[in-house]
C-alpha cells in the first residue's frame, strides 16, 4: 500500500526510531511500512493517523488495480 508516511515523518522532523516510540513498534516496523513492504494492521494504521493528527486517508492512499 503507497503511503506518505516518510514525507510526513520528514514534515516533523521525526527518525525512523523517534516515531516508532511514539507508535509502540519497531524501526523496522516503520521502515517495512514506508516502503511498502508491510501494511500496518487498522489499530496500527488508527495510531499512525492519530500521531499526524490526518484522517487514515491522508496517509494511506488506495492503489488503483491494474486492467
Amino acid at each position: 500500500m503507497k503511503n506518505r508516511l516518510r514525507v510526513l515523518r520528514a514534515e516533523h522532523g521525526w527518525s525512523q526510531q523517534a516515531l516508532a516510540d511514539k507508535l509502540g513498534v519497531s524501526r523496522q516496523s516503520v521502515n517495512a511500512i514506508e516502503t511498502g513492504k508491510y501494511d500496518p494492521s487498522l489499530p496500527l494504521a488508527f495510531r499512525i493517523s492519530e500521531c499526524f493528527g490526518l484522517p487514515i486517508e491522508d496517509i494511506f492512499l488506495r492503489e488503483e488495480p491494474s486492467s
